[in-house]
Formats: structure tokens, C-alpha cells, sequence
């Protein structure tokens, strides 16, 4: 699986999109992570896990805890990669709106 892959299949869940929004505040540690989550500790840590995999999240152990950080860079080129279809898509809304003006009741 290449980067891209990875970056999406890791932000196709909706618990690790709202890890990643938690740690946009700043590093957290992982214990504190769970707790707005209806979920343990070990799923939590399996989400962290696969976050970590695509590279969307440091995780660096300090004494007995761990503390994980975001990494947007991935997002950046996902973010890059449909930025290619925005043009695409804003010439078709400017069709439609093109063909509703001239054909709208």
C-alpha cells in the first residue's frame, strides 16, 4: 500500500479523524486520549496504532506513559491530491448552474 493509500484508509475512521482533531490542541498523552471515547483503552490504542502506521501520529514513550503527537504531513498530500479535482468539480457546478440558468423555469 503506498502513502496515499495508507493516509486514507487511516482517516476512514471516524474515532481516529477525531484523535487526530484532539491532537491538533497539542500533544496529548495516551492514557488522556481515551477519555472522551466510548471505547477502552486497547481500541484507543489500536486507532493511535494505526494512525502511527500512516505516519499521522508520533508516539514516543516518557517514564511510564506515552505521549502522541500529530504529524499533518500526510494530510498535505492528501489534501494536494484532491486539490486536483477541485477544478474538475467546480467546472461541472459552473455547467449546472450554466444549464439551470438557460433551461430553469
Amino acid at each position: 500500500m503506498n502513502a496515499l493509500d495508507t493516509t486514507f484508509a487511516a482517516l476512514s475512521h471516524e474515532a481516529r479523524r477525531a484523535i487526530l482533531a484532539r491532537l491538533a490542541d497539542g500533544e496529548t498523552r495516551l492514557s488522556d486520549l481515551a477519555g472522551p471515547f466510548a471505547m477502552s483503552q486497547t481500541a484507543v490504542s489500536k486507532h493511535v496504532r494505526v494512525l502511527s502506521d500512516a505516519g499521522l501520529v508520533t508516539v514516543e514513550q516518557r517514564g511510564r506513559s506515552r505521549y502522541c503527537r500529530l504529524n499533518a504531513a500526510p494530510m498535505k498530500q492528501a489534501a494536494e491530491w484532491l486539490s486536483d479535482y477541485e477544478t474538475f468539480w467546480g467546472q461541472q457546478f459552473d455547467n449546472l448552474a450554466r444549464y439551470l440558468a438557460e433551461n430553469g423555469d
